[in-house]
């Protein structure tokens, strides 16, 4: 395995680690929690650069790769609605698309087709990644004057509605990318429809 499917490999490893840390009473295990997700999501960056710029890009590693975005950036936005922090609709939404779009790219590396990742879902996967690290300092700022007794203008009420304002983007923006996505490989989807059809259906009672 080389070192950028090492790197995606780690992403995914990193995961749980950043989520059970998360939920941590402890002030500082959430700031290292916050450590862990940086570091994860950074790796997303490394992997790509190292595999185009050493010539190490493989098929495996085109389909790991998102798979493990998808991993680790649905695995927050959880996180923050289980602790109240997004709306579940909104949280929906991206999670219902990522898990259309994974089956498709496993379909498609099983046609030996692999779905390359568009651009707009690179910027869809940053636009994320970036609330994300916006989201985890606001609540991580928060906690920590509200310890001392200080209140400042963004307060939980005020917060929470612009998170839910930058969810509704996210959220607009993850599903948007999923339809071009079935619109871009409408064939793939279509092949898929089939495949799905003849295995569902005995051969015996179609018409």
């Amino acid at each position: 395995m080389n070192l950028p499917n090492q790197l995606t490999i780690l992403r995914i490893l990193l995961t749980p680690l950043f989520v059970f840390l998360l939920f941590s009473s402890s002030s500082t295990l959430q700031w290292l929690s916050f450590a862990v997700f940086v570091i994860a999501s950074l790796t997303d960056w490394y992997d790509g650069y190292i595999a185009r710029k050493f010539g190490v890009v493989t098929k495996w590693g085109k389909f790991l790769d998102p798979l493990a975005d998808k991993i680790l950036v649905s695995s927050a936005f959880i996180c923050f609605c289980v602790m109240g922090y997004f709306h579940a609709w909104m949280v929906t939404v991206v999670v219902v698309r990522d898990v259309i779009i994974t089956v498709l790219r496993s379909y498609a590396v099983y046609k030996g087709a692999p779905i390359t990742t568009s651009t707009f879902a690179k910027v869809k996967t940053f636009s994320q990644v970036v609330f994300l690290y916006l989201v985890y300092l606001y609540i991580l700022y928060t906690n920590a004057v509200g310890m001392k007794g200080i209140q400042w203008i963004f307060n939980t009420e005020s917060g929470f509605h612009l998170m839910n304002i930058g969810m509704l983007f996210i959220s607009i923006v993850t599903a948007a990318s999923g339809l071009l996505y079935l619109v871009d490989n409408r064939s793939c989807v279509a092949d898929m429809k089939k495949d799905l059809f003849r295995l569902i259906v005995p051969s015996n009672t179609r018409v």
